[in-house]
């Protein structure tokens, strides 16, 4: 068993990409709600619900509603097309889990509606979990390790059509790089050098691709 689901093309399975984005990101959505009820003690010794700290994110909770529904709702149509029993009740991540292990059967079937289903609802979940993140883009990680640092930091940022070494401590061999004097720089390939940063990485190039190309075909 890989580790990493890939279609028959050898070419990143896009719905695995985001599957396993939202996995990552809804339990950040819990964390995110946990501060924002607080209790004091009432005059009687009691405590008492007060205001909260900070305004409670109605987005985050109602994502979280949403994404949970969505989840549910995305496994039951899968077995049901694969005529496989109805799911048992599980917590998001679990149920998350059990699709990710089920997309091989899914790219098998020869009618691609049903992966292109899977792809755009996991793409739109996890997109609406960065909104209520705040974040402003979701960055892919890729294979391959970074041609300065060697570390595995290579992240795909869709929206800005770059790939980024996200190691802070990322430092190239160029003495008139801004690495070296600038702690928020970052070492990063535009799109027509992912070519050679594959090359160079020992990469692929069909894996860096991958999101940039979710973001174009849905324009």
């Amino acid at each position: 068993m890989t580790t990493a689901h890939t279609t028959t093309a050898s070419r990143p399975d896009r719905a695995a990409v985001w599957l396993g984005i939202l996995l990552r990101q809804f339990p950040e959505l819990a964390r995110e709600l946990a501060p924002s009820r607080t209790a004091r003690p009432s005059s009687g010794g009691r405590p008492t619900r007060t205001a909260p700290a900070a305004p409670i994110r109605l987005f985050v909770s109602d994502t979280i509603r949403d994404v949970t529904d969505g989840v549910v709702e995305l496994e039951e149509a899968v077995c049901e097309k694969l005529r496989l029993p109805r799911p048992g009740r599980a917590g998001v991540e679990q149920r998350l889990a059990r699709l990710i292990a089920l997309l091989d059967d899914v790219a098998e079937r020869p009618d691609p509606v049903l992966a292109e289903h899977v792809r755009a609802e996991a793409r739109r979940m996890a997109r609406r979990c960065s909104l209520a993140l705040g974040d402003a883009e979701t960055p892919v990680r890729v294979r391959g390790r970074c041609p300065h640092c060697d570390s595995v930091s290579l992240r795909v940022f869709p929206h800005r059509e770059t790939v980024l070494c996200v190691n802070p401590g990322c430092r190239c061999a160029d003495p008139a790089c801004a690495c070296r004097t600038d702690r928020g720089h970052r070492h990063a390939w535009a799109r027509g050098e992912w070519a050679r940063l594959a090359e160079a990485t020992e990469g692929d190039l069909a894996e860096m691709a991958a999101a940039q190309d979710e973001e174009g075909s849905q324009g």
